[in-house]
Order: structure tokens, then C-alpha cells, then sequence
């Protein structure tokens, strides 16, 4: 029988097969990105640029005065507390990453030199916290630091508080919340990379009379590297825009971006302001991953470590 090109070919057929298959698999994850993530960042994006209203609600016409407002200008003058919460947020940040890597550490490392039989309780022992809900166990944290607990104790008889004071609502209470919050966020991918450290260049560089700084430099640390930077962005870009702990840990004294955003939509009343938080917080996050991806390159320049 004679072919007109008008019957599409076997492998057209197939071709067609493919692409529908590839969207019926993409389309419920793609819907899903666009309802909970596209269309609420395109709306904070058009109210961070709308004028307050007598009730805190957004309503035209446009303008940057919530941006501005942002910054610290005011009706007032210039005021520099909304400055003063953003470098709070950066400097909570950038202590707590700092404190659950120097913690995450030791913790993946001895978990990976147990038995086999002993790693998955260890991981479970490491996860387990995290099953409770995050607002019940900072407030576990309150009882623990309050006036009068064993810890606020310790912290008095040593002279690091006041008599009767307690270590909570406070910065450092702020901090080890969120140490103790991410820390199985940080475990769990350094395990994976300990898991394939490669132990013949660790014998190596000990063989080399490296001293044990320069072994774990040379030898742990660049195959550890894509563990560490997941562990990283995993902890981070939470912790920047954390609402529940610095509200209950900080009592007030603490307070970091989320929580000046989260204000701004209720008790502030004033959406355009709490809007344009929102999207700095977007920006800072990109930031944040575009110099991951710099710095993975840089120090690893493999494939595996790129973000």
C-alpha cells in the first residue's frame, strides 16, 4: 500500500508517546509550583508595590514607599531599626550555620564509624527530635532556660547572667534554638558524604606526616564538601527567615526579618511593608545559593558540589 506521508511514522508515534508521557509526569509538580510558589511571589510582588491603606491593606497607586519604609525612612526621619533587624537576621544566620556545622561534624563522622547494624538507630536518634511538632519543642527550650532551671543555674553561678534572670528570652536562647532546630538537616547530608569518603587518601596524607588539621583539610573536607553545602542551603534560608523561635526564645529582644514580616501582616497592619520583607527575603535567598554555587565551584569544582 502506498504511503503518502499523511500516517504519521513508527517513530513519531513513539515521539508523541514520549512527550505526553513527560507531561502527565512534570504537569502535577508543575501545577503544584505554580499555585503554592509562582502566584504567591507575584502577588507579594504587586502588593510590595501598592500604597498602605487606612487599614493596612493594600490599594493603588503604586508606589515605593514600603521599600522605603524598609530602609528606615519615615514620616519621622530616618530611623535605623528595620537595618538593625536585617543584620540581626544575617548575624543569627551566619552563628547558628557556623555552630551546626562545628556540631554536625563530629556527629556524622562517629555515626559513620559505628557498626552497620548501629547507623540507622543513630540516624533515627538524630531525626527523631524533628518529629515533634517545632513550636512544642521551643517551647521545651522556654522551660529548660527559664529563671531557676539547672541550666540558668550554671549560667549564674559561672557569672555569665544575672541573679534571677534566666537564659531565656535571649539572643543566645535565639541561637541554640536554632542550632538544636537544623542540626539534623546538617547531619544527614554530611553523613551521605562520609559515607563515601574515599579512607586511602585520609592513610595517605597521615602517611605524609600531614598533622591531623592539614589531614582533614586536604583529605576530608573536599570530599565532604557537596554534604557540607547541602547541609548549608538546607539550614540557611530557614533559619534567615525563621518566625517560631525568635518569637518565643527572644521574648521580643531578638527579633529577626520573619518576625518583622509576620508583624507587618497582623498586629503592624501594613501588607505593602510585610510584602516588600517578604520579597527581600526572596532576594537575599537567591543571593545566597548564586554564592554557594561560586563557592563550589571554586573549592570543589566537580559536577556533584554545584548547587
Amino acid at each position: 500500500m502506498a504511503y503518502n506521508g499523511v500516517m504519521p511514522s513508527a517513530r513519531s508515534r513513539a515521539m508523541v508517546r514520549e512527550a505526553r508521557h513527560l507531561l502527565f509526569t512534570v504537569a502535577p509538580g508543575a501545577i503544584w509550583i505554580v499555585i503554592f510558589l509562582v502566584l504567591p511571589g507575584a502577588y507579594l510582588m504587586g502588593v510590595a508595590f501598592m500604597t498602605n491603606g487606612p487599614y493596612g491593606l493594600p490599594e493603588m497607586p503604586l508606589s515605593l514607599a514600603s521599600f522605603e519604609r524598609l530602609a528606615g525612612f519615615g514620616f519621622l526621619g530616618w530611623s535605623p531599626g528595620n537595618l538593625y533587624t536585617l543584620l540581626r537576621s544575617l548575624w543569627q544566620t551566619a552563628v547558628s550555620t557556623g555552630l551546626v556545622v562545628l556540631v554536625a561534624y563530629p556527629i556524622a563522622y562517629y555515626i559513620t564509624t559505628c557498626r552497620e547494624k548501629w547507623r540507622p538507630i543513630m540516624l533515627l536518634l538524630v531525626v527523631v527530635p524533628s518529629w515533634t511538632n517545632q513550636v512544642i519543642r521551643t517551647f521545651g527550650w522556654m522551660n529548660l532556660l527559664a529563671p531557676g532551671t539547672p541550666l540558668s543555674g550554671l549560667a549564674e553561678g559561672l557569672g555569665l547572667i544575672a541573679p534571677n534572670m534566666g537564659l531565656y528570652p535571649s539572643n543566645f536562647a535565639v541561637t541554640l534554638g536554632l542550632v538544636y532546630n537544623f542540626l539534623p538537616f546538617m547531619v544527614l547530608p554530611l553523613y551521605a558524604a562520609f559515607e563515601k569518603l574515599d579512607t586511602a587518601q585520609v592513610e595517605a596524607a597521615q602517611d605524609l606526616f600531614a598533622s591531623p588539621v592539614r589531614a582533614f583539610w586536604h583529605a576530608v573536607f573536599p570530599q565532604t564538601l557537596p554534604g557540607l553545602l547541602a547541609g548549608i542551603v538546607l539550614v540557611a534560608i530557614p533559619a534567615f527567615g525563621m518566625y517560631v523561635i525568635p518569637e518565643l526564645l527572644g521574648g521580643g529582644k531578638g527579633m529577626m526579618l520573619g518576625n518583622l514580616v509576620a508583624t507587618q501582616f497582623s498586629g503592624g497592619a501594613n501588607w505593602p511593608l510585610g510584602a516588600a520583607g517578604a520579597i527581600l527575603m526572596l532576594i537575599a535567598t537567591f543571593i545566597g545559593l548564586f554564592a554557594m554555587r561560586r563557592i563550589g565551584k571554586r573549592l570543589g569544582g566537580g559536577e556533584e558540589v554545584v548547587i
